[in-house]
């Protein structure tokens, strides 16, 4: 299974989540069914940059190249083998005239068996300056570029409960969702995506590939 998790700005702000996360990402290692990349902008921590004089857009590329270097010192915490790339370096992921453009030949000569981490950092090559991709949109371009079988959103409740006491709920779809849920369940910056996922809590991340201790969410244009 190659799957992309997207970890959203209020979860990058929170260390008993990223911990979690990092422990069921080390239980998943050595299966060689699966191949996790994990993507994430920045989070809050933009915001204490700013505060120190740093001007915005400045302040958002540093907040979120120190955030995937974190990431990669938390996973190794935990024994996970990860590769961070903030995707402009070597072209990675590049824009020009609003078309993005993946080096699939570079990503084939990383090891299959390491988390890949992508920060939203691209490259520009029109203006020539490196720029953040709003997360839904990295989430969207990999999942269909990498033809990833699943994509996975990280409950924004983290209560394993909602997915094991309500099994009517395992599949959703955007249009019919429930306000309720959508307030307590979905990342805000995914609020208006419309792309077929699975909601999943970091605890329970530990049982891919089984899925069975997720929700789907289906898109309403299918």
């Amino acid at each position: 299974m190659k799957y992309i998790a997207a970890i959203d700005y209020d979860h990058l702000d929170n260390g008993v989540f990223l911990t979690s996360l990092a422990r069921s990402l080390s239980q998943q290692q050595g299966n060689p069914d699966l191949r996790p990349i994990i993507i994430h902008s920045d989070s809050e921590y933009t915001e204490r940059i700013i505060q120190t004089g740093v001007m915005r857009d400045e302040a958002m590329i540093r907040s979120i190249k120190d955030l995937n270097n974190r990431l990669i010192a938390l996973f190794a915490d935990e024994g996970v083998s990860a590769i961070g790339i903030n995707p402009y370096q070597r072209n990675l992921i590049t824009q020009q005239n609003g078309t993005l453009t993946l080096d699939h030949s570079f990503l084939d000569t990383l090891p299959s068996q390491s988390v890949l981490l992508l920060s939203t950092l691209i490259q520009n090559t029109e203006e020539n300056k490196v720029e953040p991709l709003s997360l839904p949109r990295l989430a969207t371009f990999l999942n269909e570029e990498l033809q990833a079988d699943e994509l996975f959103l990280f409950s924004k409740a983290d209560e394993s409960e909602i997915f094991t006491n309500d099994k009517s709920g395992s599949e959703l779809s955007w249009e019919k969702m429930n306000p309720e849920f959508r307030n307590q369940q979905i990342p805000d910056e995914f609020d208006n995506f419309n792309q077929p996922i699975r909601l999943a809590t970091a605890r329970d991340f530990n049982q891919l590939p089984d899925l069975g201790q997720t929700i789907t969410v289906s898109s309403d244009k299918n």
